[in-house]
């Protein structure tokens, strides 16, 4: 299969001081890298939008703008997400 054109935007929304941040990072970090995607982190602190926002539901996953998941990150249904994202891509 040939890589899509535009790969999926992954971005996983974190905070400072948070240990469900710390395990989403390492599962969005195992996700992408299988694949061969990237993702970015954004960070709540000084944003107060993201903050209001997303305020008792980080760490999020973001897919192409669309909340994925929260909290505790599923490693499989994020797999299933981005493999259904790559699948559909022109």
């Amino acid at each position: 299969m040939p890589k899509p054109a535009t790969l999926p935007d992954v971005v996983l929304i974190t905070k400072a001081d948070c240990h469900l941040c710390a395990e989403a990072r390492a599962v969005v970090g195992r996700v992408t890298d299988a694949l061969g995607i990237g993702w970015r982190e954004q960070p709540v602190d000084d944003d107060a939008e993201l903050r209001e926002r997303f305020a008792e539901e980080i760490p999020v996953v973001l897919v192409d703008g669309i909340q994925r998941d929260f909290w505790k990150i599923d490693e499989v249904r994020l797999a299933r997400t981005l493999r259904r994202a790559l699948d559909t891509q022109p």
